[in-house]
Order: C-alpha cells, then sequence, then structure tokens
C-alpha cells in the first residue's frame, strides 16, 4: 500500500482568489470547510473565476474565522461583509460582481478534496525543465508518497488515510487554463496545459471525498489502500 506524509495543507476561502497556506484542514462532507465558500457571481449569477478574470489571483483571501479577509492588490485589507468591497473589485476586475456565500462551498467538482503528489509534481518540472510553482495547481493536500509519479491515475475508487481520516478517491483531475497563469504576475504560460493534455490526458492529481468529518495536519501519514 503506498504511504507517505503531508507536506502542505492550502485553503482557498474565496474561488479563484489565491488562497493561503495552513498548518491544519477540517474536513466535512463537502470538502476542506471554509474552502471556495465565497465566490463572485457575474453575468446573470454565474460564478466567476481567474480563466476569465487572471486578476482575481491578485487579490488574497485568508480565513477569520467566520469569514474572509481579503487583501486587494494594493495591500489593503478588507472583511468580507465590509461596504465597498464588492465596488473595489468590481472596479479592479472592470467587471459588474456580487460577492456570494455558501456553506457547502463552491468547488467546480462539489464535496471534493484536491490532493496532489511530490513524485508527480517533480516529475512534471523534470519534463518541462525548469522550476514550477505549486501554486499554480491550487492543490488542498500535497504529500510524499512511495509510487511512481503519476501512479495516482490508477487510484480512482481506492480509499486513502491522511491521518485520522478517511476519504474515497474520485477521479484524476482534469486541468483547466488556470494552470497557465503565473501566481505572481497572473502571466500566461501555455506551454503547460498543452504539456499535461498532450503528454498526461490533461491530468494533475486526483479529488477525494472525505467520509466523515476530522481534522488534519501538515506531517499527518498518508495510505492508500
Amino acid at each position: 500500500m503506498p504511504s507517505g506524509t503531508v507536506l502542505s495543507l492550502n485553503r482557498y476561502p474565496v474561488k479563484s482568489m489565491a488562497g493561503e497556506p495552513v498548518d491544519e484542514l477540517e474536513l466535512f462532507a463537502h470538502g476542506v470547510r471554509g474552502d471556495r465558500q465565497q465566490a463572485l457571481t457575474w453575468r446573470d449569477g454565474r460564478r466567476l473565476t481567474a480563466r476569465a478574470a487572471p486578476r482575481m489571483l491578485a487579490w488574497t483571501a485568508r480565513s477569520n474565522g467566520t469569514q474572509p479577509i481579503v487583501t486587494d492588490p494594493a495591500g489593503r485589507e478588507w472583511r468580507w461583509d465590509e461596504e465597498g468591497l464588492g465596488r473595489a473589485i468590481s472596479e479592479d476586475l472592470a467587471k459588474e460582481v456580487e460577492l456570494a456565500d455558501d456553506e457547502r462551498l463552491m468547488q467546480d467538482l462539489p464535496d471534493s478534496v484536491l490532493v496532489t503528489f511530490q513524485p508527480t509534481f517533480e516529475r512534471l518540472a523534470e519534463e518541462l525543465a525548469t522550476d514550477l510553482d505549486l501554486r499554480r495547481f491550487r492543490t488542498n493536500v500535497h504529500a510524499t508518497i512511495d509510487a511512481e509519479p503519476f501512479a495516482e491515475l490508477d487510484w480512482e475508487g481506492r480509499r486513502m488515510t491522511i491521518g485520522d481520516a478517511e476519504l474515497e478517491l474520485l477521479h484524476p483531475c482534469v486541468r483547466c487554463a488556470m494552470v497557465i497563469r503565473d501566481p505572481d504576475t497572473q502571466e500566461a504560460w501555455p506551454q503547460l496545459l498543452r504539456h499535461l493534455h498532450n503528454d498526461h490526458a490533461s491530468i494533475f492529481g486526483i479529488n477525494a471525498r472525505p467520509v466523515g468529518e476530522a481534522v488534519i495536519h501538515v506531517g499527518d501519514p498518508i495510505e492508500v489502500s
């Protein structure tokens, strides 16, 4: 059974904004509590993402327990319920947006957690002959694993434990254009997505669904069965 250790954990309080590294994550039926609980909507209520508005990545969101604290590109901090935030975002993105909140979360794949593995990450960097920034992939859980690179492509339907938590492994994650954007500059690098498409069926990482509630931590052991 492949096993390893959690290297890093990340939460993204506002969908498509930059997120926050954390030492622990609370898992529940819908995924990671507070992960993508807030979002921007536009054009008849559709959720806006950085695919359509890469500038969203210049905004950062961190959890403050009950609501996110959002930092704009100039460094000003806003409470999610603070008057004027929606207008400030609309002006910066040049798109009319509204703020949305859903305790069931607003991932692209409902009720899921994204898990990535260091051997696959290192192999991808080798294939591209460059350093890669893991933030491009917006993973929740990144871990070592004693398995071959891209082994997770064959793990659909298996179970994974992280510390005391149990997760059902769903299908591998098919990546979208989000990964081409530099997390700091938003500059596009289409070669990354082309390489994933041509060599790895556009896949990087695997989606998982929590089985019950638990708290996971950096350094927790991982096992796939």
